[in-house]
């Protein structure tokens, strides 16, 4: 009998996003075997970063259970992202996993963010080992922090993705941002190159004795027409085939994605 592949699920923004949970569930649904390991604590923006670490050569691990998700093996981890993958990939959680899936982030990870993104890294270091890869974002950086999120959007959008990385090469990294809208409101699902400009920017909104306080803040620049950062914007799920530092070109099969999420091309 054959074994079901492994996908490894992880995020940067924590164990307990709910996001996370909300991606785990996609490829249990498609008959996969998913194995959540996730940062303890919130890594965003860490990128490939491999530390530090509180001792540098032990790593804490913790297998935990996460409500309505039990049956899913999960740990939680005291390490980055990226080094998370790295020890998948070396054994540290079972098998080494077939693909990866990260998020679902909550923000955007489009233009230049993609190179900060902890998110997106965890799947370029998948890469390395020839292990595809899926990101998957939520927003397009202009909610309210208290807005409702609709996190099964992403998860379902994201569905046809994963099935069909199964058959990609085996390096395929797919960065996937999706608006942070209903199912029923997304515009449709477009391959785009990245923006110069992500969704959001660090600002700096005051100094004083203590130091630089800073926030992220919507970009108010002008975004080009039919980047990642406006298709966003204007309603679509993007979709960019990455490399380390950039996006290339690869044929997507859009028309058979939009028939699996109910959309039209």
């Amino acid at each position: 009998m054959t074994k079901a592949k492994r996908v490894l699920v992880t995020n940067d923004d924590g164990i307990y996003s709910p996001g996370l949970k909300e991606l785990a569930r996609v490829p249990k649904e498609l008959g996969f075997t998913p194995v959540i390991a996730a940062p303890s604590i919130n890594w965003s923006g860490a990128s490939a970063a491999l530390g530090p670490l509180t001792n540098p050569d032990h790593v804490s691990v913790s297998s935990i259970n996460l409500d309505g998700i039990e049956e899913i093996e999960t740990f939680s981890v005291d390490a980055p992202p990226a080094l998370i993958v790295m020890l998948a990939m070396l054994g540290g959680f079972g098998d080494p996993p077939d693909y990866l899936i990260s998020g679902i982030n909550k923000g955007p990870n489009t233009g230049r963010s993609t190179m900060y993104s902890a998110t997106v890294a965890t799947a370029l270091v998948a890469s390395k080992f020839d292990c595809p890869g899926l990101a998957v974002s939520l927003g397009d950086g202009t909610e309210e922090e208290f807005d409702q999120w609709e996190w099964p959007t992403a998860a379902a959008i994201a569905t046809p993705l994963l099935r069909w990385l199964t058959s990609a090469p085996p390096r395929t990294v797919l960065n996937l941002n999706v608006p942070n809208l209903k199912l029923v409101e997304v515009k449709g699902l477009s391959q785009c190159d990245l923006a110069p400009l992500g969704g959001v920017r660090t600002s700096i909104v005051g100094k004083d004795e203590t130091g630089i306080h800073i926030d992220l803040l919507p970009t108010d620049g002008q975004i080009p027409e039919g980047t990642d950062s406006a298709k966003l914007r204007e309603g679509y799920a993007t979709v960019t085939a990455l490399v380390p530092t950039a996006a290339v070109e690869m044929s997507l099969p859009f028309q058979g994605w939009y028939e699996e999420i109910g959309q039209e091309g």
